[in-house]
């Protein structure tokens, strides 16, 4: 007898584990069908970044973070114009800075690599930028050849400045800092410190080989008389380095 019940255990057994695995694939199989049915939706790259939702946009940077790639469009919806590494041609964080105008999860920034008083789009998407507030901005009054430095609303140091000679002007807008380097490694002309900025010189001198981006560095600050950089005196500069973030904004008016 208890051989009969034990040959009637294994004969059911067999008879019952294709079905279970029959069973198993045709769950798989239909799982797999309604996956497929399924339209494919990336999610983050229809949110914003909600740092960029909580802070005043007018006051944010954004940098890219390490191996990520940012494309830089000329209109929220145009084509793109450039991508951009986590490090600048300088070796700093890519930082740009936010003018507060934004179209969707588009927004408006600041960069290099544009023409002068030209905008660029980017797309505030989590995980491609780590957002920052500043309430930190320079303006530079090229007629009085000052420099001033805001902390919001409130005026914090005016430094007087050397700028463009007649033939070389400084340009005039609104740009940002994109580098903080040590001068030394450059060049003993530009005194301890460069603050470099997301402006270009359109106007250089016949065989200029020096490059076109603006700059706030060390030189003589007796007038207008540089290629057009912006001079400043070793005290101010200092206090530059240590006091503006990258991305802060700066705008430059006749």
């Amino acid at each position: 007898m208890a051989r009969r019940i034990a040959l009637a255990l294994v004969v059911l057994l067999a008879a019952s584990i294709p079905g279970v695995l029959l069973l198993r694939t045709q769950s798989a199989a239909s799982a797999a069908r309604t996956e497929l049915a399924k339209p494919a939706v990336n999610t983050a790259a229809h949110r914003i970044h909600p740092r960029v939702r909580r802070l005043d946009p007018g006051m944010l940077t954004a940098r890219i973070r390490p191996g990520r790639v940012v494309a830089v469009r000329s209109a929220p919806n145009g084509p793109v114009v450039a991508r951009l590494s986590a490090r600048t041609a300088f070796g700093s964080a890519q930082t740009f800075a936010v003018t507060g105008t934004r179209r969707g999860r588009r927004l408006r920034v600041v960069t290099s690599a544009l023409a002068n008083n030209h905008f660029g789009w980017i797309d505030a998407v989590p995980g491609t930028l780590r957002f920052a507030h500043t309430r930190v901005s320079l303006e530079v009054d090229l007629s009085r050849r000052e420099l001033r430095v805001h902390i919001g609303k409130r005026l914090i140091r005016r430094a007087v400045i050397g700028i463009g000679a007649p033939g070389t002007p400084t340009p005039i807008g609104r740009f940002s800092v994109t580098d903080k380097l040590n001068g030394a490694s450059y060049s003993s002309v530009y005194g301890c410190c460069i603050l470099a900025l997301s402006g270009h010189q359109t106007n250089l001198p016949s065989g200029w080989t020096g490059g076109d981006r603006l700059a706030i560095h060390g030189g003589s600050t007796a007038g207008a008389l540089s290629t057009g950089c912006l001079h400043a005196g070793r005290a101010d500069l200092v206090y530059l380095m240590r006091a503006v973030p990258l991305g802060a904004q700066v705008v430059i008016h006749p």
